[in-house]
């Protein structure tokens, strides 16, 4: 065998090795909910409420399903932002109600009550907590376990955290949180991606000290079987109306950010969270029109109305979503391409950036890396504590 062979036989080797560790299929990744060995005898001669929406999911089957017919004696439900069976629209206010399906209470804790008060808890023994994240900190679910982990930790109640795999659980970046701007947009200091599933968010809400009272909920953790920070996952469910796929949760950390200015992200159209655009942008060939769609976005920015902008639908590649960071060019080239207009952004982007400073660096004209360069010393600070409470191998 001749020396070009020897060395072409080892490039083939070392390329189909790389894509064994690039490629990890997710069949293996079994999810907390599926694990119902682990947490069915905890369940036994139990009352049991639950957290629960639409990606409440044992394999194809919803979860309350699948503990009603193993004979667990279900009291209600809470439900999140989105509603039980994930219909409602963002941010709309949701009433309790009966389920149709099962017949049970569901109460909202979305709207006036984020929080179970301590009727809703009489008659409960243990809640189970079984909701799938994507991982930025504006998405409310982390804000709801919050709330969760501190009526429990009042009414002595435990908690059963059904864990699952964190779609942007790969990195960490963006500014962490001020705590003046402390909302249910953002309760806690971390960034905006903050690399952690629910479980090993819940421990670090007890670890340092966020509940009320510094109380300490009692958490047993139901967690996933062969995952690690560095698996990719395919959602098996829609987490909410307006993240329909994997292309949307990969884009969201970016494209969120646009809620709190007057740029539209396609709400009101079939591809939210993967264009964005606006009625005056010029010199650009993409465009949409979005439309009330109820259930998902009943009043759209731009209803109705013609906006031109970027498609990111078509980045070469998959993967090319799985970037590991936040984008702020899409945002700072949008301020820019307005003319600086003072009527960019809005009240709510504060909220959703954490700060009142990233808004003054857009408008001061800092580029994407000096504004990168100043989050780096509480980012630091940050992945410190994080580590902590890593249940997982990290990335």
């Amino acid at each position: 065998m001749n020396y070009k062979k020897i060395i072409y036989l080892i490039l083939l080797l070392l390329f189909f090795s790389f894509c064994k560790t690039q490629t990890k299929t997710i069949s293996k990744i079994k999810v907390g909910a599926e694990r119902t060995e682990k947490y069915l005898p905890l369940l036994k001669n139990k009352n049991v409420a639950i957290v629960a929406n639409q990606t409440s999911l044992v394999n194809s089957t919803h979860i309350v399903d699948s503990l009603i017919s193993l004979g667990v004696n279900m009291k209600k439900i809470f439900s999140p932002e989105h509603g039980f069976r994930g219909t409602a629209d963002a941010g709309e206010y949701l009433d309790n109600y009966t389920d149709n399906k099962t017949g049970l209470p569901v109460i909202s804790l979305y709207g006036k009550n984020k929080k179970p008060q301590k009727k809703d808890l009489e008659d409960i023994d243990i809640l189970i907590f079984d909701i799938q994240d994507v991982g930025v900190r504006f998405y409310t679910y982390i804000s709801s376990l919050h709330y969760i982990m501190e009526a429990c930790a009042e009414n002595n109640k435990k908690l059963i955290i059904l864990d699952r795999p964190n779609p942007n659980g790969f990195y960490v970046d963006g500014p962490v949180l001020d705590n003046a701007f402390s909302s249910f947009v953002g309760k806690h200091p971390v960034p905006l991606v903050y690399g952690m599933t629910i479980a090993e968010y819940a421990q670090m809400i007890n670890g340092e000290n966020w509940l009320n009272n510094k109380t300490k909920c009692e958490i047993i953790n139901i967690l996933c079987e062969n995952y690690t920070h560095e698996d990719l996952y395919t959602l098996p469910a829609k987490p909410s109306p307006n993240l329909p796929n994997m292309k949307a949760v990969y884009l969201y950390p970016s494209l969120g950010l646009f809620e709190g200015t007057v740029i539209s992200i396609g709400r009101g159209t079939d591809f939210p969270f993967q264009v964005f655009g606006h009625p005056v942008f010029k010199n650009v060939s993409f465009e949409f029109k979005p439309h009330s769609i109820p259930g998902a976005s009943k009043y759209p920015k731009f209803k109705d109305e013609l906006c031109y902008g970027y498609d990111l639908r078509n980045n070469k590649g998959y993967y090319k979503f799985k970037t590991g960071k936040i984008n702020l060019q899409y945002l700072i080239d949008s301020y820019d391409k307005l003319a600086k207009n003072e009527e960019f952004f809005n009240s709510f982007f504060n909220n959703l950036a954490g700060n009142d400073i990233l808004k003054e660096q857009i408008k001061s004209g800092l580029s994407e890396k000096e504004i990168r360069k100043s989050w780096q010393h509480d980012l630091d600070k940050f992945k410190k504590i994080r580590k902590k409470y890593l249940l997982y191998k990290d990335f």
